[in-house]
C-alpha cells in the first residue's frame, strides 16, 4: 500500500505520541520508509531513540544549520508525503498562522509551502477539539489542502485515529487519485438465511476481500459505500474507509446493494450471497430427529442491479472448489456474459476466511493470476477498476 513512500513522521506533544512507535512500525509494515521529527514537548513524552529504532533512522529534533526542514519537506526534499500524528491543538494552531517555532512547525509550513501531501491525525482533550479557534485552525488546514484521519471521540477525548486508519489515509493522499470523486459500492462477507429464532444457513467468507476491495477504492480516492454480510454474527472489524451498511439476509443485501447503487459509478460485487433460503420455523426446531428442508433459490444480486442499470460497470467474484483453473476461467466468462461484467475475479473456495489468496482476474479473453495477501488483491481489482472507468469515459476508439 506504501511501497516505496517517503513518509516524515511530525510528532507533536499528546500523550498519544506513546503510541509512534507502534505506527512507524506500521508503516513500514505496508512498505514506506520513515524518519521521525518531534517538537520539544513530543520529546517529553517520549524519547527520540525510541522514533529512532522503531525508523531506523536519525529523528530531527531541531531545526540547525543543516535546514533539516527543507531536505526533508522542501521542493526536492526527501518526503513524499508528511504525516503529523499526534497533532495537538497547539501545532495545529500554529501551522495554520505559519508559526514556524518547533521542528514539526518548520516541516509543516516548508511541505505546504512546496505542494508536499500533508496529513493531520490530530489528538487532544474533547474540549480542545471543540474550541472555536482550534475548528478555524483545523477548518484552515483544509482549506489549503490538508488531509484528516479524523480521531475517535471516546471518553470525552478526541484519541488519535488507529493505526490502520492513519496508513490509509496516508496511502490515499500519495496515490494517484484514479478513483477521486467516483462512488464505488463494494458488497462483502456472508448471508445468512434464517432457519428458526436460533439456527441459520450461511457459508465460511470471512469478507476480507471485499473489505480490502473497499479500503483500496478509498485508497484511490473512491467514496465507498460497503454493504456487508453478518454471516452468524457480524464481525468485529474497522470500516473506516467506507459507509458500512450490515445486512444478515440475501434480502436485506439485495435491496441495500440496489438503493446503493443508484447513484454509484460501480459495483465490486464480492459477497459471498446465500444461493438459497428457505421458510424459517417460527419456533426452535428440536433436536434429536430426523428433518427435511426446502431449499429455495435466492435471486441473483448481479443479474437484479445489471436490470436497475444496464449501463453500469460491474465487477463479479467467483468461488469454485474444483482446483481447476481453466475451470474456474471459463466458469468466470460464463457469468461475465450473462450479465455483461467488467471482469471477474475468480477463486477457489479453499481461500475463504485466509489472509493469503489465489485468484484469476478475467477479462474478456484475457486472464492473469494473482498470488498474494487479499490487501494486495483489492489494490490490483481498484487498478483495474480505474482503467474500466477511464475507459468508460473516453471511449474505446480514443487513440
Amino acid at each position: 500500500m506504501l511501497e516505496g513512500v517517503n513518509v516524515a513522521l511530525g510528532v507533536s506533544g499528546s500523550i498519544a505520541a506513546v503510541k509512534v512507535v507502534e505506527l512507524a512500525h506500521e508503516l513500514r509494515r505496508h512498505g514506506a520508509a520513515v524518519r521521525g521529527v518531534m517538537t520539544p514537548a513530543a520529546q517529553g513524552i517520549i524519547h527520540p531513540w525510541a522514533l529512532e529504532f522503531a525508523t531506523e533512522r536519525d529523528v530531527v529534533t531541531e531545526i540547525t544549520g543543516r535546514v533539516e526542514h527543507v531536505d526533508l519537506c522542501g521542493r526536492e526534499g526527501w518526503a513524499d508525503v508528511l504525516l503529523l500524528a499526534p497533532a495537538t491543538a497547539n501545532t495545529v494552531g500554529k501551522i495554520a498562522g505559519a508559526v514556524d517555532d518547533t521542528p514539526v512547525t518548520t516541516c509543516a509550513t516548508t511541505a505546504l509551502g512546496a505542494d508536499v501531501p500533508v496529513v493531520c491525525a490530530p489528538a487532544m482533550h474533547e474540549p480542545m477539539y471543540d474550541h472555536p479557534g482550534v475548528l478555524d485552525a483545523l477548518a484552515q488546514l483544509e482549506e489549503w489542502g490538508v488531509a484528516f484521519v479524523d480521531p475517535r471521540l471516546e471518553e470525552g477525548k478526541a484519541k488519535i485515529a488507529t493505526e490502520a486508519a492513519i496508513v490509509t489515509g496516508v496511502a490515499r493522499a500519495v496515490s494517484g487519485g484514479g478513483l477521486d470523486g467516483r462512488h464505488v459500492v463494494v458488497t462483502a462477507g456472508a448471508t445468512a438465511e434464517p432457519l428458526d429464532p436460533v439456527r441459520v444457513l450461511t457459508n465460511r467468507s470471512s469478507g476480507r476481500t471485499g473489505r480490502a476491495l473497499a479500503r483500496a477504492c478509498h485508497v484511490q480516492g473512491a467514496d465507498v459505500t460497503l454493504v456487508h454480510g453478518t454471516g452468524s454474527s457480524r464481525p468485529d472489524v474497522d470500516t473506516h474507509y467506507a459507509d458500512t451498511e450490515w445486512v444478515e439476509t440475501g434480502a436485506e443485501m439485495l435491496a441495500a446493494t440496489r438503493a446503493a447503487c443508484d447513484d454509484a459509478d460501480a459495483l465490486l460485487s464480492a459477497a459471498a450471497i446465500s444461493d438459497f433460503t428457505v421458510d424459517a420455523s417460527a419456533e426452535k426446531i428440536r433436536s434429536g430427529e430426523p428433518r427435511t428442508l426446502d431449499l429455495r433459490p435466492t435471486p441473483k444480486l448481479i443479474d437484479r442491479v445489471r436490470d436497475d442499470d444496464p449501463a453500469l460497470p460491474i465487477v463479479g467474484f467467483k468461488a469454485e472448489t474444483s482446483g481447476d483453473d481453466e475451470a474456474m476461467a471459463r466458469e468466470a466468462r460464463r457469468i461475465m456474459s450473462r450479465a455483461d461484467l467488467a471482469f471477474v475475479v475468480a477463486n477457489d473456495a479453499s481461500v475463504m476466511g485466509t489472509e493469503e489468496t489465489r485468484a484469476l482476474v478475467v477479462s474478456g479473453a484475457s486472464s492473469d493470476t494473482f498470488v498474494g495477501s487479499k490487501l494486495a488483491l483489492g489494490e490490483r481489482i481498484a487498478d483495474e477498476l480505474v482503467g474500466v472507468l477511464t475507459e468508460d469515459v473516453t471511449g474505446d476508439d480514443e487513440p
